[in-house]
């Protein structure tokens, strides 16, 4: 199987905002967010579906999106909730896409693909989200 890109950025033959690693899960910034601060979390191993995981890494998988809603939560406070979708579409890699919003038109907003990232922008807030 060749490699996602996911797989590429866990070894990191593609940058990435990254804001938490451990031995199972990889959480980083999404260059297109849904919202700011949109988070993806993402096992390490390529497997396409979150439901194909073994239970010890979709545990792993669910414990690091939940620290990361926490993290989310702390620094958009004024959000009134934290979202998250599991869909597979655009990646053949288990993940989820974890981020703050406030209403229907946040939570099921699509973002524009081409568009150039901010990339000093995401920098930055990728530093306020890092977690040990």
């Amino acid at each position: 199987m060749e490699d996602s890109i996911f797989t590429k950025i866990i070894k990191g033959e593609i940058p990435s905002y990254k804001i938490y690693e451990d031995d199972k899960t990889l959480a980083f910034l999404d260059i297109h967010p849904i919202t700011e601060g949109h988070t993806l979390v993402i096992s390490k191993k390529q497997i396409e579906f979150v439901w194909d995981l073994e239970p010890a890494d979709y545990q792993a998988l669910m414990a690091t999106a939940r620290k990361v809603a926490h993290k989310l939560r702390e620094v958009f406070p004024d959000k009134a909730r934290i979202g998250m979708h599991i869909e597979g579409l655009d990646v053949a890699h288990a993940h989820l896409k974890v981020f703050p919003f406030d209403d229907h038109e946040e939570f099921f907003h699509t973002p524009d693909q081409s568009a150039e990232p901010d990339h000093a922008k995401l920098a930055a807030l990728a530093k306020l989200l890092a977690m040990n």
